[in-house]
């Protein structure tokens, strides 16, 4: 069976001012994405040489407000170029440790029963995926890690993983959501906008898309760091909205790397962004089993 492409059913589709007849990118509209998280969501799959708008097919500027953000097509206002896009082992004190600290699935709220503890349907999620162990360790990635575990290496961290139902589970490794725990604009990091916004990039069939992560998550000592959360959504928005969209694999990895936001804030960042961004891989995360033990 071939991969169903991630272009399908887009409602939302963009284009430069320009030549009106290429996609540059698109998503699938859910609850809870304003023209604020448009404009950062574009940020991050198309690198700007200055500032850029962005107009509806009637020639209305959007403007960067918390408005819901409407179907359609949008046209980018600038002078452009779009970016070339170019294993670990799970172990059991990673699963023990996930489920300690969070009782239930992170976003869906749905809790574990307490009394008999029963995991069944309950998974620890790596963030940053264990296929991927050698980058992790190559581009230093561990650098954000302050707890770490006695086996198993840093990305083995609790920090690095969050407890999920069997479902969201493999929505969110296989990037159909994601959560957004800030916002960028030009390269500027805005707090408290989005505050871990949920953003579905499919069907959103559990009306999971526009919640936000309960503050006893956020508040636990041990919570998961943002820049891994950070680095999960750049990579789900690079899946969905660049071009005519990745191909839907069964569990897939999209291409592209979160040093994207250091690149584009450093010297020669077109030259660097072209340099780091490594090829697909084909593995993928071993899936801790969430049965009870």
């Amino acid at each position: 069976m071939a991969p169903r492409d991630r272009s399908r059913g887009r409602d939302v589709h963009i284009y430069d001012l320009i030549d009106r007849t290429t996609v540059l990118g698109g998503l699938i509209l859910t609850n809870g994405v304003t023209n604020t998280n448009f404009y950062s969501m574009v940020e991050i799959f198309v690198l700007f040489m200055g500032d850029f708008e962005l107009q509806d097919d009637n020639g209305t500027k959007i403007e960067r407000n918390d408005e819901p953000l409407q179907p359609g097509s949008y046209y980018i206002i600038t002078t452009i170029r779009t970016i070339s896009i170019a294993t670990g082992t799970s172990v059991k004190p990673f699963c023990d440790s996930i489920r300690s600290r969070d009782r239930r699935c992170v976003i869906s709220g749905e809790k574990v029963v307490e009394y008999v503890d029963d995991w069944i349907a309950f998974e620890a999620a790596h963030i940053f995926p264990l296929a991927y162990v050698s980058h992790w360790t190559k581009y230093g990635y561990d650098r954000w890690i302050t707890i770490r575990p006695e086996i198993g290496g840093s990305i083995n961290s609790v920090q690095n993983g969050i407890l999920l139902e069997s479902a969201v589970h493999q929505h969110f490794d296989s990037h159909n959501l994601s959560i957004n725990p800030d916002i960028w604009m030009r390269g500027i990091l805005i707090k408290d906008i989005d505050n871990y916004k949920i953003v579905s990039f499919s069907p959103d069939r559990k009306g999971l898309a526009g919640k936000y992560l309960d503050q006893e998550f956020l508040d636990d000592p041990q919570r998961l760091v943002d820049q891994l959360l950070r680095w999960h959504f750049r990579q789900t928005v690079l899946a969905n909205m660049r071009g005519a969209g990745e191909p839907r694999f069964e569990h897939d990895f999209p291409p592209g790397s979160d040093i994207v936001g250091d690149i584009l804030q450093g010297p020669k960042p077109v030259e660097r962004m072209e340099f780091e961004l490594f090829n697909r891989l084909a593995d993928h995360d071993d899936v801790c089993n969430a049965s009870s033990t």
